[in-house]
């Protein structure tokens, strides 16, 4: 008698070694060996004849080396799956030497099982506040898998998240499953570091796949909890002179400026803040003095004719900094940029100090009111003492003729003469004669 040994279910890995038992008990000479798939028709996979063949009719199928009946597929594929038949013909002559030995014939049915590890594991997030909704989904297995969350605290403990709130969803595609886990969780108010695990188990695999996902807070060095206007709460806040740079923390906000934080007068600036590390990616706000923010991780300001502190605030779930960013002007002058060649060049070597338009045009304005002060004291003058000064007309000399003159002396003047004679005529007229 013959007693086969062999397993009602045995199970694989997709792309292992899948090994299906079908053993003799006791150990007998080998007539024939035949292994079949069983579907619509028994499908031939494996014959065996120790007097002349050993034929793999499945390319990837052989016996095992285990007992020489029993079969081996490898690589195993899923369409490997299904029920195998293994037929075992023995001699048997019962003991008898004498007597000839009568073929036996023995059969085995047994279902190979194929399983599939997890081909993809995705996780998505939403934020609201220091609110999560975190969904992590497993693609691609058989059977499906199951999904746990855990928790790493920054010296590296991990622990199992206790007391979801979630809940589960398991889709056939194919002959595979996708298996999706959505939770709620709540950051700690300080919690500045936060990395969470979806753990994907595959029992049946023995697989198991973490997707990791860390929340970092955005971060400054040297900064001061502060009071800004603009926002109801304190907020960390510091400066970009008090940034050394050094500091290989995650999540540090760095600003850079394109040309630099110190340009010349008129010069255009465009400001990008960058946070390596921070998750998710936080939102930029830019603003100066009391104007309305302006968002984006860059800020483009056209040509710069002062000193002035820019502020930009990286805020994500689970925190929030301010920097302020000055801005430097290295010269107050503005002659250099204009450029007379008309090329648009700056003259390097021309350190003139240009006067600004106020300045030229209260020069013009005092110099004609002197010119006119000028001239009007000229003109007063002229009326004054009845001369001509611009241009007078040449008059022709006056010549007296001496043949002319009636009564010439050289003693006494003429009219000085005429006068006396006037008067003793009149003297001589009034006194009585003796």
């Amino acid at each position: 008698t013959v007693d086969l040994k062999y397993d009602d279910v045995s199970y694989a890995t997709v792309h292992q070694r899948a090994f299906l038992r079908c053993g003799m008990m006791p150990v007998q000479p080998i007539k024939e060996l035949w292994w079949f798939k069983i579907g619509a028709s028994e499908e031939r996979v494996y014959y065996y004849d120790p007097t002349s063949v050993d034929a793999a009719l499945m390319k990837r199928a052989r016996r095992s080396s285990r007992d020489n009946t029993s079969l081996e597929i490898h690589p195993t594929q899923l369409s490997d799956e299904g029920e195998y038949k293994c037929r075992i013909v023995v001699w048997d002559n019962t003991g008898n030497s004498t007597e000839p030995s009568v073929p036996i014939s023995k059969e085995a049915r047994m279902m190979l099982k194929v399983n599939v590890p997890p081909e993809k594991v995705e996780i998505t997030h939403l934020t609201s506040g220091r609110n999560l909704s975190l969904r992590c989904k497993s693609e691609g297995a058989k059977p499906p898998a199951d999904i746990l969350w855990t928790k790493t605290s920054p010296d590296g403990v991990e622990t199992e998240i206790p007391d979801l709130s979630k809940t589960r969803e398991i889709e056939p595609a194919g002959e595979l499953y996708d298996t999706a886990e959505q939770i709620f969780y709540q950051l700690d108010e300080n919690e500045m570091i936060a990395k969470i695990s979806c753990v994907v188990r595959h029992h049946n695999t023995n697989t198991t796949i973490y997707k990791n996902i860390t929340f970092v807070s955005p971060a400054i060095q040297n900064a001061l909890k502060v009071t800004i206007q603009r926002f109801a709460e304190p907020v960390l806040y510091s400066s970009i002179e008090n940034q050394d740079g050094q500091d290989n923390k995650a999540g540090l906000v760095k600003i850079s400026a394109d040309p630099g934080f110190k340009v010349p007068y008129n010069t255009s600036v465009t400001l990008k803040a960058a946070a390596p590390g921070v998750f998710p990616e936080p939102r930029y706000l830019w603003w100066v003095g009391d104007q309305t923010g302006i968002a984006g991780r860059e800020l483009r300001i056209d040509n710069l004719e002062e000193d002035k502190s820019y502020y930009v605030l990286a805020e994500n779930p689970l925190g929030r900094v301010v920097l302020e960013v000055p801005v430097h002007i290295t010269t107050s002058d503005y002659s250099q940029w204009n450029d007379s060649s008309g090329d648009g060049d700056v003259n390097e070597g021309d350190t003139t100090e240009g006067l600004d338009t106020g300045a030229i045009i209260g020069i013009v304005i005092g110099a004609l009111i002197a010119v006119f002060f000028i001239g009007f004291a000229v003109w007063y003058w002229t009326i004054r003492d009845g001369t001509q000064v611009f241009s007078p007309k040449k008059e022709k000399p006056h010549t007296i003729d001496e043949e002319t003159v009636p009564f010439r002396s050289t003693e006494k003047p003429l009219l000085r003469t005429i006068s006396t004679q006037t008067l003793e005529g009149r003297r001589s007229r009034r006194e009585p004669s003796i």
